[in-house]
């Protein structure tokens, strides 16, 4: 179970998160949509831990998480899989040892014994073992997809989270990542929470959506509450549309500014866990 109660993150004067209340039930799969600078990243990477967000409570499963020890943290993240936007491969290591890497950080396992993992994890998501000694550059921007989305599951973590999964993809590719995502998700029964701003993603995956703007969530429901909705926000952004409330002036500078912001908190952060760790 994921709660978020009056989550405010800043970067310098821009308040990106202004109070998020959001909890994502054991076993649910909830969307967050969002245009650009809406605050989706912001929030996952406060759950996550990446960032530190100034106010608020973030608890997982019942244990608070905002300010506990890098000890604490790692110990929450190991409950985690997650399938980052583009994929995140480690270029230096074969299939097999990118989709076995956590698993093999958290448990004293043979080599055989992870390859074993990274095959069964590669078959769920319609791959097979011939990938295993490939290395990323051999694969196609779909492969990359599919092969994070087995490391992901690997360990068969109780929270999974997906950044934007089908970004970068056609559209044949998009619904079969869509529809593996859900049918992984299923098979694990793991609770997950998703960001995107891929309708096709929304739809197929969700149990609850939400709807993110201005760093608030103003809309919460179901796929079928979502479609019928006469919210002004949620009905222009669902159906792409030019006209209405969403304001679009100086999103792309606001959003570049933001990201760099990130990038400084992110370095920050990262500093202050390997100064707890005792790194040199």
């Amino acid at each position: 179970m994921i709660e978020l109660a009056n989550i405010h993150k800043s970067f310098g004067p821009k308040h990106v998160l202004q109070g998020i209340d959001l909890t994502v039930e054991k076993g649910e799969s909830l969307v967050v949509i969002g245009g650009s600078g809406s605050g989706k990243s912001v929030m996952m990477k406060s759950i996550i831990g990446l960032l530190r967000p100034e106010q608020g409570s973030i608890r997982i499963n019942g244990v608070e998480t905002i300010g506990i020890s890098a000890r604490q943290r790692d110990k929450v993240n190991r409950q985690f899989g997650m399938l980052f936007q583009h994929g995140a491969l480690l270029d230096s290591l074969p299939v097999w040892q990118n989709v076995a890497f956590a698993v093999r950080q958290q448990k004293n396992i043979s080599t055989a014994q992870a390859r074993a993992i990274a095959q069964e994890s590669l078959s769920l998501v319609g791959l097979g073992a011939k990938l295993l000694d490939l290395y990323p550059a051999d694969l196609s921007g779909g492969m990359h997809k599919c092969v994070g989305l087995a490391r992901a599951i690997a360990a068969k973590p109780p929270i999974l989270f997906f950044d934007e999964p089908t970004t970068g993809l056609d559209p044949v590719m998009t619904d079969i990542i869509n529809h593996l995502i859900r049918d992984c998700v299923r098979e694990l029964g793991a609770t997950t929470l998703t960001i995107t701003h891929d309708m096709s993603s929304a739809r197929i995956m969700a149990d609850k959506v939400a709807f993110l703007y201005q760093g608030k969530i103003i809309w919460v429901g179901t796929e079928k509450e979502m479609t019928n909705s006469d919210d002004p926000f949620l009905h222009q952004f669902v159906n792409g549309l030019a006209d209405g409330p969403i304001a679009t002036e100086g999103v792309i500078e606001e959003e570049r500014e933001r990201g760099r912001q990130e990038e400084r908190a992110e370095g920050r952060g990262k500093e202050r866990a390997e100064e707890q760790n005792g790194a040199p």
